[in-house]
């Protein structure tokens, strides 16, 4: 049976992750908030809802749009092709494991699946490249829209103000004498100089297709090219320099590093995930000695000399190892729906396999002879204060110091302290009552 889940083993699994979506999102959501209230505070309302479009119009797309589009992949491209787009195509790498999908494939559908994508490797690899490149370009696209639509939106936005500032407080001798400025051309082509770059399937491509914090990365620098090269004032630029830098910072790299830092100066080991940290398996394992047995099972079976294809074998010969149970819960090997049984369409990284045996034998030689219960309530409250630590201090930086700081240059630069948007709109106000005036 697969081994049961609670609430707080998966949030915190989660959000202690490098490689799950939930802490990016959580601290683009502090950030967005944060910038959206400073525009509120420094631009008032216009530019309070410029920002909330851009900010949230943009999460959406950031974290939904390429799940979308390789979801539309699969239901098309795929489905049309015939190829099961469960069926990872790092299996091919090795064709001593590729053999082993097939010999233990779960049933006979899954069976002929993986023979009829292992078929033709180069057929079913550029699949994968074509729904990896699709999803991220049409994702790109969208955000390409949605630029063209905000700057266009606040614009109007900006003249309906005006309008309405003239009309209450007969403001046309004020705006008459705004200096004349040039409106930027609103948009321009996303990336054009990157086109028809042909890109060979390489590890570290394979890397950034199948980790989806990776693949966000090529989207979010998309969007920062996108913002930058579009900005229609050195106002807009600024901002944005400093709200990308703070972003790429604290959202990919700053996590990573308070993680390894937190676990170093642990007092006791936090590396594994808090599936299995906060599991009840964890606990009995300690109490049956089954962790124990689990590792000197492994010991015996795998050596040095041991190729990846055998610690495949092992971990398909040996469902009831402890190892293999606690890679099968924090989701490390996939298993079939409702069952304990391995999908092996799916990839396992053997690399992650060892390190995990790493760390749970880290774990079980540092545990006292006594006191087991105590010791593991201690670990699990160590490794959740280091998980909120780690959003903490990066929510902290992206929801309240980058924000200030993008506040406190609109009154430190010159000339900078009102919304340009503004400003365009009043000189185009301008241009258009002096084209009425002369016709």
């Amino acid at each position: 049976m697969i081994p049961a889940v609670t609430a707080s083993e998966y949030l915190f699994s989660k959000l202690g992750s490098n490689a799950s979506l939930l802490p990016l999102a959580v601290k683009d959501v502090a950030n967005s908030t944060g910038l959206t209230i400073g525009s509120y505070i420094t631009g008032k309302e216009v530019e309070g809802k410029d920002r909330f479009i851009d900010e949230f119009g943009t999460q959406a797309i950031w974290l939904g749009g390429i799940p979308f589009f390789k979801k539309f992949t699969d239901l098309t491209f795929y489905k049309l092709l015939g190829i099961d787009p469960k069926f990872d195509v790092r299996n091919l790498k090795n064709k001593e494991i590729l053999a082993k999908t097939i010999e233990k494939a779960p049933t006979e559908e899954i069976k002929q699946s993986i023979l009829k994508a292992s078929k033709n490797p180069k057929y079913t690899k550029n699949l994968a490249m074509v729904k990896f490149a699709f999803s991220t370009a049409a994702a790109i696209v969208t955000y390409a829209g949605l630029t063209k639509f905000r700057q266009n939106y606040r614009l109007k936005e900006a003249k309906e103000k005006l309008k309405e500032k003239a009309l209450n407080k007969q403001t046309e001798s004020k705006i008459s004498k705004l200096q004349t400025q040039e409106v930027p051309e609103a948009f321009a082509s996303v990336h054009s100089s990157k086109k028809g770059k042909n890109i060979s399937f390489s590890g570290a491509l394979e890397d950034f297709m199948f980790n989806p914090v990776k693949n966000l990365m090529i989207l979010d620098g998309s969007i920062t090219a996108e913002r930058l090269a579009s900005s229609q004032s050195n106002q807009e630029l600024i901002n944005y320099t400093i709200k990308e830098g703070g972003t790429w910072f604290f959202m990919y790299f700053a996590g990573a590093m308070i993680k390894k830092h937190l676990e170093s100066k642990s007092q006791v080991p936090i590396n594994l995930d808090s599936m299995i940290l906060e599991s009840k398996e964890l606990q009995n394992a300690f109490k049956d000695n089954s962790i124990k047995k689990g590792l000197d099972n492994y010991a015996k079976a795998i050596t040095a000399s041991s190729k990846d294809v055998d610690i495949y074998n092992f971990i398909h010969d040996n469902p009831d190892n402890f190892i293999v149970k606690m890679a099968k819960k924090s989701k490390l090997i996939k298993t079939m729906k409702n069952s304990d049984k391995i999908d092996t369409r799916a990839y396992i990284d053997i690399n992650d396999f060892k390190a995990l045996k790493s760390e749970i034998e880290e774990l079980y030689n540092k545990a006292p002879k006594n006191n087991i219960e105590n010791y593991l309530k201690k670990v699990v409250k160590a490794k959740r204060c280091a998980v909120l630590k780690n959003i903490g201090i990066c929510i902290g930086a992206l929801g309240v110091a980058v924000p200030a700081v993008m506040i406190a240059m609109r009154y430190i630069l010159p000339n900078n302290r009102e919304y340009k948007v503004m400003e365009m709109a009043k000189n185009e106000t301008q241009k258009q009552n002096s084209l009425s005036k002369t016709a």
